[in-house]
Parts: structure tokens; sequence; C-alpha cells
């Protein structure tokens, strides 16, 4: 028979055990629907009356939080859509009306009751921009104003929460101040930097002014509960000795964790901190003192056969989830933190060769193939499914890191999950720029040089919300570089204390540079900025022309084709650019950068949709080459490049591989190519047939083919060979200048490259189109139609597959889109990632491409057109 005692006991488990399932059912939750705003103006009451839930909120607006001001009046229709036409001069300006015009009180209705038996009930802020005072049920939560963009917020609002579970929460948000003048300047007047906030949002070379500087609760807003303790800023550390290959069965790897504990209470509170890994249980007994907050370290774990985490074109990004719990003496867990981390090791070392930073991950050596990032949406509309479109296609390109330029974010959390994800490395800039905090005197700037570099006003601000965001980021495997700023070093007493102390104390596994191009980085032997050019440039520019060893912007054009342009361009201002001619207001206002005299190469331009066509040639040849250039010169002009820039938050018409609403370009497609694993590339400087090997294995005994097409069709082959290349490297093989000079010099001439492996499976295929002497693409003009049979079949949901084949004795099918389509509107689905695209098609030639799309009841009835250079768009039915 069970005693009293016994039952007693096993009823007291058996509650406590019930109540951590009960508090953990729902562990932590996001308050993003049901808010209500209204702006300063229209409210007298204090927020202690406001936070009341007797008080009225009669003609408040239904407010969008997370979000900004402008996403909400968007919302609610008080105006027009600021990415559109010229609709931001409809809007008004914050620094013309004065920042009271978007002081907004943000009001949200919640249901939670105290906890039990010393449960705790916590508020967290993501992100609040710019300054907020907080209300709930009555009182004040912050003694002070809280101020600083990135700079989180947790209160404890256990003791505030009503008995019967009805709260309302009350928030004043107060925009930047100064808001800066936005005067067409880099980050207009400067005076935005005097916060510690994004510097974009008063206007760049590429964006047009956001009207409220994007002031609101822009970033998530959580209730969390826990019981007597909380658990808090995990951190993971992986070392990982030795070289290692990626699919081979791996040696040990050493696994480092910690946590804080805060301990809110009154009474000490002993347990233990452990997490389980691989069946093994790695843990450690502490004792957390009262109104205290304790690191704890536990002991190293080594992890056998681990899997490894790679960069984009390297290996696989295999990603471990532990549960970090503080548990007590009656196996009660009083709290717990989700971690998801990889398993690799960075090292960043010099290379004396080439003068420049070179990483290493695992081991062995990463040649960087960057891009630029600003955000994901200049207003702040932040979503994680966007965030994976975006770095997706960024995996797409064949890329391998995204450096986060220092006038915008510390990305979110969401943005780390997507990069972890598709293995993107991540150069994170911290928020300083050269233009508004004084690299450089500047006429447009209101305060004189000396001065702004100062900025921002309140620097015990910015070290606290560094100190911060590095916890928020650290756990992930795709950070690959801190950064003090962009082209620019941070005040000496915010940059000393984060290089000596904040660093080394919360993360000293990553490389810190004191500036997005500063020698540590990348030696600047040649003078002048260290970074750029940004426009067109001549292709044989990336080939023959040494800049610094490890540039950090260098980029050129990139706008949509017709129908991406349609989205935002008024149908009146489809207006074609005329060289050396002011271009119509709308493509000036979207921030057009001319494609010059490169467009009239290919025949002046009939109208705007064969201006857009003629562009992408471009783009897919200059962003092909650009890679190209630089990976020619691997470990011995070059250990890395980073595109300025791979995305736009803004219907901009420059800098972008596909354009705000994901519909790609050809850029994406020439840096596809130009970044293939193996790689097969002309030199149109030498005329040499080179290959690249990007993997960490010798290639072994490849087959490689040139051959040339004219614009009738006709093949003639110039060379093939065998070939070999080392790992990480690139080899020269084959010139063939003469016989191309000569094949191209009256129509020009098309110029096929391909590597087959043992089995005669493509492993890499490179298509040119090479002007004629007087190099203008005259034969091109002149093509007759090409006549393809293409089909398309559904392989699974949201699977597509299409096959292109042109027949033999006829014209090359040149450049073709293949598009994913409504079948009654015939407008493009978006986002689709394609496989392949803007890809030509020989004569005798089948290709594959694979449609990939998220279905949705949207999406019953679709089509798949089809239209190239040469080829009128048809549309092909979905088997």
């Amino acid at each position: 028979m069970v005693s009293f005692e016994k039952c007693k006991k096993l009823f007291c488990l058996t509650a406590l055990l019930s109540l951590a399932c009960s508090l953990f059912g729902q562990n932590e939750y996001e308050l993003n629907a049901g808010w209500h705003c209204a702006p300063i103006g229209k409210v007298a009451q204090k927020g202690e009356v406001i936070s009341s839930s007797s008080y009225p909120l009669v003609d408040w607006l239904p407010a969008t939080v997370p979000g900004t001001l402008l996403t909400t009046l968007l919302n609610n229709k008080f105006i027009p859509d600021p990415f559109y036409g010229m609709n931001n001069q409809k809007i008004s300006d914050i620094y013309t009306t004065g920042r009271d015009y978007y002081t907004y009180w943000f009001v949200k209705d919640f249901k939670e009751k105290r906890g039990a038996n010393g449960g705790q009930v916590w508020l967290h802020f993501r992100g609040v921009n710019y300054g907020c005072d907080v209300f709930l049920n009555g009182h004040k939560l912050n003694e002070k104003t809280h101020y600083g963009m990135y700079l989180r917020q947790t209160y404890n609002i256990t003791a505030l929460l009503k008995k019967d579970g009805n709260n309302r929460l009350a928030v004043i948000v107060y925009p930047p101040d100064p808001v800066g003048n936005p005067n067409g300047g880099q980050g207009g007047d400067g005076q935005i930097a005097k916060n510690v906030t994004h510097q974009y949002v008063a206007g760049w070379d590429w964006i047009q002014p956001i009207r409220d500087r994007n002031t609101g609760i822009w970033d998530k807003v959580t209730i969390e509960k826990t019981t007597s303790v909380n658990l808090k800023d995990p951190h993971i550390i992986t070392l990982v000795p030795g070289v290692r290959f990626p699919g081979e069965a791996q040696q040990p790897a050493i696994i480092k964790a910690s946590a804080e504990i805060e301990n809110p209470g009154n009474a000490a509170v002993s347990g233990t901190l452990q997490y389980t890994l691989n069946g093994a249980v790695v843990k450690k007994q502490v004792t957390i003192q009262p109104h205290t907050t304790t690191e704890v370290s536990l002991p190293d774990y080594t992890l056998k056969q681990p899997k490894l985490w790679w960069p984009n074109g390297y290996g696989e990004q295999p990603l471990y989830n532990i549960q970090l719990q503080f548990v007590n003496k009656s196996k009660v867990v009083l709290d717990k933190e989700n971690v998801q981390f990889g398993v690799r090791e960075l090292q960043a070392i010099w290379n004396d060769h080439t003068k420049s930073r070179e990483l290493l991950v695992n081991g062995q050596r990463v040649f960087i193939k960057g891009g630029n990032w600003i955000v994901s949406d200049a207003m702040l509309r932040l979503t994680p499914e966007r965030y994976d479109a975006e770095i997706r296609f960024h995996r797409d390109m064949n890329l391998n890191l995204i450096r986060i330029w220092g006038g915008a974010l510390t990305e979110r959390p969401e943005f780390y999950q997507a990069c972890d994800k598709y293995g993107m490395l991540v150069f994170q800039d911290f928020w300083f720029s050269g233009d508004c905090n004084g690299r450089w005197k500047d006429p447009m700037k209101k305060d004189d040089q000396q001065t702004r570099r100062k900025y921002p006003d309140d620097h015990s601000l910015a070290l606290a919300s560094l100190e911060d965001q590095i916890k928020m980021i650290r756990n992930h495997p795709s950070l690959a570089f801190y950064c003090g700023g962009n082209e620019i070093i941070p005040p000496e007493d915010i940059l000393i204390p984060l290089k000596t102390s904040i660093l080394p104390r919360l993360d000293n596994t990553r490389y810190f540079f004191d500036y997005s191009n500063s020698d540590s980085m990348s030696l600047n032997t040649l003078g002048g900025n260290g970074d750029g050019p940004y426009g067109i440039q001549n292709i044989n520019t990336f080939w023959d022309h040494r800049t610094w060893p490890f540039n950090s912007e260098v980029g050129s054009v990139g706008i949509g084709d017709y129908e991406s342009m349609e989205r935002f361009i008024p149908k009146e201002n489809m207006n074609v650019p005329q060289y050396k001619s002011k271009v119509d207001s709308v493509w000036e206002y979207h921030k057009y950068i001319g494609y010059d005299q490169y467009i009239n190469q290919y025949g002046e331009a009939k109208d705007v949709r064969d201006f857009a066509l003629k562009a992408q040639l471009i783009n897919y040849d200059q962003y092909r080459g650009l890679i190209e250039g630089f990976t020619s010169h691997m470990w011995d002009w070059y250990t890395g490049v980073i595109i300025w820039k791979t995305q736009n938050p803004w219907t901009a018409m420059r800098g972008q591989m596909y354009d705000y609403y994901l519909d790609p370009n050809a850029c994406l497609y020439g840096l596809q190519k130009a970044g293939e694993r193996v790689h097969v590339m002309y030199n149109p400087v030498t005329g040499m047939v080179m290959v690249e090997n990007n993997t960490f294995k010798t290639t072994g005994k490849l087959s490689m083919e040139a051959t040339t097409f004219d614009m009738d069709g006709k093949g003639s082959l110039l060379t093939k060979s065998s070939i070999e290349v080392a790992p990480t490297s690139v080899k020269s093989f084959a010139t063939i200048k003469d016989e191309i000079e000569k094949l191209r010099r009256d129509k020009g001439i098309f110029l096929s490259l391909q590597l087959r492996d043992k089995n005669n499976k493509i492993v890499s295929d490179n298509f040119y189109w090479l002007p004629n002497g007087a190099d203008k693409y005259e034969g091109l003009q002149k093509m007759k139609p090409a006549k393809v049979v293409a089909k398309a079949r559904r392989v699974s949901p949201g699977k597509i597959e299409v096959i292109v084949t042109n027949p033999a004795d006829v014209p090359v099918a040149f450049f073709n889109r293949i598009s994913l389509v409504n079948a009654q509107s015939k407008k493009r689905i978006l986002p689709v990632f394609y496989s392949d695209n803007y890809l030509s098609v020989l004569p005798g030639e089948s290709k594959t491409v694979i449609i990939d799309y998220t279905p949705s009841s949207n999406h019953s009835d679709l089509l798949v057109s089809l239209k190239g250079w040469n080829l009128d768009e048809h549309f092909i039915r979905i088997k």
C-alpha cells in the first residue's frame, strides 16, 4: 500500500510538472495583431490613463506591428504607395512637418494572468525606432525614455498583470532627433547619424528619403513566460581543428556552451543548467543568488562524427538543434532556450602575396564572392518568407557571402537563419558610414567633418546597442566578420571598447575590421578610396585592370526587364533613355544610372521593351565578366570581391540581381554562370580558355571543348583537350584569340565552352556572344527566328521541369527568358526560382530548367512563358 506521505509527495511533484507543462505550453508568443494607434495631436491623456482598459479608443487606426508609421498609414490607405512612380513626393516629410506629426501612441489589449508559484512574465521589444515610453495597466514600465533603434528592451511585468488577465499595453513612439534634412546628399545633411539608427532613411544615391524615417515599433513584441528564473543570451562556440573535407568522415569537434541566468526573486535558486546532444547530457549545477544575473559556462563537449557546416558551393549546411534547460532538484524545467547552430570554425589570415585578408572555413581557404545588402525592405516590412526568398536568390547566384552595409541594420535573426540554411557567410557592418560620419568634407552636410566624426551624440547608447546586438546574432554559423562601419572607423571611445572589451568578452571567434575598406582587409597601395567603381565597365577591365585585393564594393548596372519596370513606372513615363541626354523624371527619381553607349552596340532601342531586353544582355555580360575577371586572378591578385550591390529595398533602377518584387533579371544568371563550382571561361583580353576549380579537390580528368557558331547556327570546333585543375585554383589551357578575332570580324560570333566528365556529363557550359570588329552586335540584329520545341511537366507540387529543344541545322535559340505566369493575366508568379534562365540553346541541343515555387490557391492555372532574342513569346501548357 502506498503511504499518505508518498501520495502527498507524488501529488506535489505532479502539480509541479503540470505547472511546468502549462507554463511552457506557449513559452513565448508574439503580440502582432490587434494594435491601434493615434497621433499625439489627437490624444490629450497621459500613458497611465491610456493604458487603462477603460480608456476608449475612439477613432484610433488599426496599426501594423511590427511595422512603421508609413506602413500603418499605407495599409489604412492614407498615403499612396511610395514605391510607385513619384508617389513618394506626395507624402509629407518629417523634416518639414516636425517630429510631432509622426509621434504616435500605440495600444494593444492582450490576455495574460500572473504566473503562479513564482512564475514570471516578461515583455520584450526587439526594436523600436527611435525613442519610446511604455505603459501597462496604468503604470509606466521604463524609468527613463528608451532610446536607440537596435537596443532591445525587456520588462518583468508579472506584478502589473491584471488578476482577470485583461491587460492593456500603451507605447508612445518618438521619431529620431534630429531627423535630418533630406537635401539630396548621402544621408541628407548627415544629421540622422547623430542618432543610433539607420542612415539611409534620409536618402542616398540609390534611394529617396523615407518620410517618417521609419518611426515605429518596427520589430517583434513578445510575451515570454518563465518560472522563477529567466534563461537568456545562450552562446554556442564550435571548434573544428585541422583541415577538413566536405562529405567525409570527420574527426571530433568541440562544443562550448554558456548562458545567462537571471533570478528576479527574493530567494536563491539552485538547479542544473544542461542540454542534450547525440544522447549525451552536458550539465553543470549552479546556484543563482536573488536579484542577480549570472553567466554559466558548461563543460566542453566532444562531438564525434560532427556534420560540418560549409559555405555555399563548398559543401552542405547541416544544423544542430539543442535546448538549454535550467532544471531544479525536482527535475522541473524552470526555463529553457532553443538554440540552433552549425559546427564550423573560421580563421581570417593575412595573405602576404595579395596583401589582403583570406578566410579559412574548417581549415580550407574560401575565395569570397559576395554581394552587398542594404535591407530587405526600405520600410522594414520584414518577413521570414521574404528573407528566405532573397537569401535563396543569393545562393542561386553562386555567391558565398553577403555584406550588410553600415548605413542600415544589424540584420534580424530571421535573416541569419536563412543565411545559415543556404550557406551564405555574413559580413556585418555596424551603423556608421563615411558619408554621414565624416570620412570626407561634404558641402551637403550641416556639420563640419570633425564634428561628424564624433557622431552619434550618445556613445554610451552606441556601446550598449553593440553589446546587445552581438549577443543577438553570435550563434549563427553564417556570421563570419564584424566591421566597425562603412568606409569609416567609429569614434575612438566606441572603437577601442568594442575591440578590446566587448568582442573579446562576447564573441572572440570572428575577425573584426575597423571599417569596410581598411588596410587590415585589403591593403590600399593604389590610392583612392579603396573600393568601387560603381558603373558600367568595359568587360576587359575586369580581366586586365588590377584593383584592390579584397574590394568590398564594386558593381555595375542592373535594371529589370519591361515586366519589372511596369510595376512601378507609369505608362506615360516609359520613355527610352538616350545616351548623354536627360532621362525621364520618374527614371531619374528612381536613381537610374546609364547603360551609356553599350545599348547602341545592339542597335538603337525601338522602345522601352526593346531597351530593357538589350539591357538584360548587358546585365548578364557585366556580372559574368566581373566574377570571371576577379576569379581569374584568385590568390594572385585577390582573395575576394563583394559586388555593389545585389538587391534593392526600394524600386531603384540600379545595383540589383532581382527587383523589389522578387523578380530576377539577367544579372542573377550571369553571376550564377560565372560562379559554378567548376567553371570554364574565356579571357577576352588574352583569348585564353581558363578553368577555375572552386572545390577542395582536384577536378579529375575533364574534356574541354571550344566551339564557335555563326549567326546561321553553323558550328566550328576550335579546340578540344583533356584537362585537370588543382583545388581552389584557376588554370589557363589554350589560347584561341587569333581564331576568334578572324571569325568575329564581320558579324560577330557565338562561342560555346563546355567541360564534360568521363561519363560525358556536362560539368560546365558557358556561352558567349562576341561583337564584330567594330564592337557592334550587328549579326544579332539579323538573326533568323528560332524554331524550338518546349515541353513542361509538373514533377511534384511546386516543381516544374521545362525542356527546350532546338532542332539541328538551325540558328542558335538565343537568350531565352523562362517565366511561370498566371494563365489568365499572363502576369508572372513571384517569387519563383529557376535553375537556369536567359539561356541559349545550340542547334541539335536540349536544355532542361527546373522551376521551383510555393504552391497556393492562386496558382491553380499556370503556364510557362518562353521568349528570347530570336523567339517570339509563346506559352506552354504544363502536363
